[in-house]
């Protein structure tokens, strides 16, 4: 089975100044929650390009730690980009960033499309422990971005 996230976020700035913090692989660690013991390990020395390999070390869970790899399949700015996971861990995962012009700012999409591992036993764990736990990290990621640029009025 096949899961989806899809949230939207209003912020009061430019469509630039959304593009250039959002497509800085370096900045998502620092809209991560410290409990995802969120560490960049490496291909985030350069802005991003289609091609893009990063790696990283994540802690989903408590207790369970995996490196996580994503390649940046697509880009085009100032409008959107699109991630998928090479290895880690959800058996499936593409994540398109849109970044739409609205009146007085901008409002950043989010879309992503999952499969969880572990069969039957992953699709029991989903509204548990998977699913709240992908909630919350979207819910944190929405509270840092306000901190740092403003609630949109």
């Amino acid at each position: 089975m096949i899961y989806e996230i899809h949230t939207k976020q209003r912020l009061p700035i430019s469509k630039e100044k959304a593009w250039n913090f959002l497509s800085n692989p370096k900045n998502l660690q620092e809209i991560m929650p410290k409990d995802m013991g969120f560490k960049i390990l490496s291909g985030a020395d350069k802005s991003m390009f289609t091609g893009q390999i990063l790696q990283y070390n994540v802690t989903p869970l408590p207790g369970f730690s995996t490196k996580w790899v994503t390649e940046i399949t697509h880009v085009e700015k100032p409008d959107y980009f699109v991630d998928i996971q090479l290895s880690g861990p959800y058996s499936l995962w593409h994540h398109k960033h849109f970044i739409n012009e609205i009146e007085n700012g901008v409002e950043i999409e989010d879309l992503v499309h999952y499969k969880v591992p572990f069969g039957i036993f992953g699709r029991m764990l989903h509204p548990l422990l998977i699913k709240p736990k992908l909630n919350s990290i979207f819910k944190a990621r929405t509270e840092k971005m306000t901190n740092l640029f403003g609630e949109y009025k």
